[in-house]
């Protein structure tokens, strides 16, 4: 440990500390405590702070506890969770250093910015950059809109958890240069909900000015709907709190955890009920967010600053091996999902089963319906998105396939969120963790230096096809003639067109809800 850093800006003096070579500041207050009169409404700006000692992550969002995810030895949860933290190379900057602030993924219901896959040293010290984590709220406080429900003496907001996240960055541009921050050299990037956020900023107005560049990962970019479905579900949720569906009075006197337990009801009941179908997202609200964001990009009307953006090879076999509800993978359920998008949206002339069945010829008759759930959710909205903004900015667009011998072995594979821990360089050492027990740790390590290079020359304002080293090949960027893929494994390749077969079978058309 060395001398405390501190960092005086607008927000406050914030005392962090030194380790291996990298400054933190945790558990910094962006927003006031969104608690009592303030549940269920827009986020306030937090007060200027005054001296802290920025030593601690502040609370995680509320949220069920899952064995499989890892919030943190010291992980507290509470209401009053919105924070963010600093990650910066202690060495003084040459130069304002570029950004990057991470929006956590989990089905929008869990996570936290705090999670030990997420602890930034390693990727700042390769980097030479800052990174900020955040919390934002999640579940049925962060994406239950009740609007419909506000009367002049009850008042409700909506979409609060992507207002968080635009405070947070607001927060960013008036305060990161205390900590050796570039303000005009923002990166947002995120993981599946996470992910679904960044794609969410790009097609937000308001958005614009707060970020000059972003990273989708794994983005499930069309699962949004219009205030019709989010009545629906703000019903559901009443009914499973033991409430009067007609009205929300009392809503804010709910203890948080029946609020929690409320709201995994309807996270399980929705998908269950309508397949490929989540109850909690943000929502297209005609204000904040004026159209779907799948919409807005695939017909190249985002915010035009450079993209990289990609899916991983097995995204469906999380779901599976956790039996998850949010993706339909049995022939029923898909039969039901395709039904329920035809009546949803009759102006969409939806292919015949036989039409989308041609994208996986060769594949095992099991394997079909994960491989329609996968692109469904993930690939075709990403394909869609770098079609769409490839007009109006630079588009990288990536595949990841890389796997371990044992994940392949348990049919795992390059499964959903599988390229976190090469993004972070933070591969789990615990005896519970299957990754590695049939060695593959070495060549897992190089895959993961070469992520973090291109991640990292994306992020300091270079092509993510900058040169790493000789041996490996330059990533152009995507057009609609050659529409390179980057396919990330154990040897990088560059692939043409990687996704023929999908869009001939799919069609170049984006596949929404209301």
């Amino acid at each position: 440990m060395t001398d405390a850093p501190v960092a005086a800006c607008a927000a406050g003096t914030f005392r962090g500390e030194t380790s291996r070579g990298v400054s933190v500041w945790r558990g910094i207050r962006y927003a006031q405590a969104p608690v009592g009169s303030r549940r269920f409404r827009d986020p306030v700006a937090a007060e200027p702070a005054g001296e802290v000692d920025a030593l601690a992550f502040g609370a995680t969002a509320p949220q069920q506890r899952l064995p499989v995810l890892d919030l943190g030895p010291d992980a507290r949860i509470d209401e009053d969770c919105l924070f963010l933290n600093v990650w910066t190379p202690s060495s003084p900057p040459h130069a304002p250093r570029p950004v990057m602030v991470w929006l956590h993924g989990g089905a929008y219901t869990y996570g936290a910015g705090s999670q030990p896959m997420f602890d930034a040293t390693n990727l700042v010290t390769r980097g030479d950059l800052v990174v900020v984590t955040l919390n934002y709220r999640i579940g049925a406080l962060g994406f239950l809109d009740l609007r419909s429900y506000a009367t002049p003496e009850d008042p409700y907001d909506g979409n609060l958890a992507l207002k968080d996240v635009l405070l947070a960055l607001r927060w960013v541009q008036v305060n990161i240069a205390a900590f050796g921050g570039d303000p005009d050299r923002v990166t947002i990037f995120g993981e599946s909900a996470g992910g679904g956020l960044v794609t969410t900023l790009l097609a937000t107005p308001s958005a614009e000015g707060l970020f000059h560049r972003a990273i989708a990962e794994s983005s499930p970019a069309t699962s949004m709907y219009g205030p019709v479905r989010a009545r629906r579900v703000a019903e559901q949720f009443l009914t499973a709190a033991g409430m009067d569906a007609s009205s929300a009075a009392g809503v804010r006197e709910l203890a948080v955890d029946d609020i929690v337990k409320a709201g995994m009801v309807v996270y399980a009941g929705v998908p269950t009920e309508a397949p490929g179908t989540l109850a909690f997202a943000p929502v297209v609200d005609g204000d904040l967010l004026p159209e779907a964001p799948a919409d807005v990009l695939s017909s190249g009307r985002g915010i035009p600053v450079p993209l990289l953006i990609g899916t991983n090879h097995d995204e469906a076999s999380f779901f599976i091996h956790m039996k998850s509800p949010l993706m339909p993978v049995t022939e029923d359920r898909i039969l039901k999902m395709f039904a329920d998008m035809r009546a949803e949206r009759p102006d969409l002339p939806l292919p015949d089963r036989a039409t989308v069945l041609r994208a996986y010829e060769g594949v095992r008759q099991r394997a079909v319906g994960s491989g329609v759930a996968r692109d469904i959710a993930f690939r075709l909205p990403t394909i869609w998105i770098a079609e769409g903004h490839s007009r109006v900015a630079d588009v990288w667009l990536y595949r990841f396939d890389h796997s371990t011998p044992a994940l392949d072995a348990l049919a795992i594979g390059a499964t959903h969120g599988a390229e976190l821990a090469y993004v972070w360089d933070n591969f789990s050492r615990g005896r519970i963790d299957p990754t590695f027990w049939l060695g593959g740790r070495r060549i897992a390590e190089e895959v993961s230096r070469r992520v973090q290079a291109r991640w990292i020359a994306f992020a300091r304002g270079a092509t993510p096809g900058a040169e790493i080293d000789a041996a490996e090949p330059l990533w152009p960027a995507y057009d609609l003639e050659n529409r390179s893929t980057l396919v990330i494994d154990a040897t990088d390749r560059i692939v043409d067109d990687l996704d023929a077969a999908l869009r001939s079978s799919w069609g170049d058309r984006v596949l929404a809800f209301d």
